[in-house]
């Protein structure tokens, strides 16, 4: 694997996805080719996560190429140096999220944002939720947060979520620039 060229390789698959989901071959197992998909697993990303990107970008307008790839960057790298390279054997379920109008700290949509973004960054996220879904951008645009700041910020703080909501909390608290 050419680990230098990862990002031209995802824009290259990310445009086909694109073009494709624009034709109407619009399933995730239906949307890249065997290569693509291919290339996507040896990164620990998967066809669902291109659909969701399409799709949303297609019907919403968002999430950006840029955000798409950044989420993925931390994705892939959490996958290849945290896990060895190797997909996780658990998935998240649903049912065990907290709900949507969940706060902490007065903090809307974070109780369930955590557990979400720990699946994400583990491979573990089933293809009925998606990492920055509209309640999830609209959670980061009202707190002026980055979804792969975010993502990095539970890597960075895995096991422990009191810092995680500490630091939006602070985040929240500062006038924007």
């Amino acid at each position: 694997m050419n680990h230098y060229d990862f990002s031209t390789g995802f824009r290259a698959v990310y445009e086909r996805a694109k073009i494709r989901f624009a034709q109407g071959d619009a399933t995730p197992a239906t949307l890249l080719s065997s290569d693509d998909t291919t290339f996507l697993k040896a990164n620990g990303i998967n066809a669902q996560h291109l659909y969701d990107y399409v799709d949303d970008l297609a019907g919403y307008g968002e999430p950006s190429y840029d955000q798409a790839h950044a989420i993925e960057l931390v994705r892939r790298d959490y996958f290849h140096n945290a896990q060895n390279s190797l997909p996780s054997k658990n998935t998240l379920d649903p049912a065990t999220l907290p709900a949507k109008s969940d706060a902490v700290r007065g903090i809307s949509w974070l109780p369930r944002l955590l557990p979400k973004a720990r699946a994400k960054l583990r491979g573990e996220l089933p293809s009925a939720l998606m990492y920055g879904c509209g309640g999830d951008r609209a959670f980061f645009k009202q707190h002026q947060i980055l979804p792969h700041e975010f993502l990095n910020l539970i890597w960075r703080f895995e096991a422990d979520d009191n810092a995680v909501i500490d630091w939006v909390a602070r985040r929240i608290a500062r006038p924007s620039t």
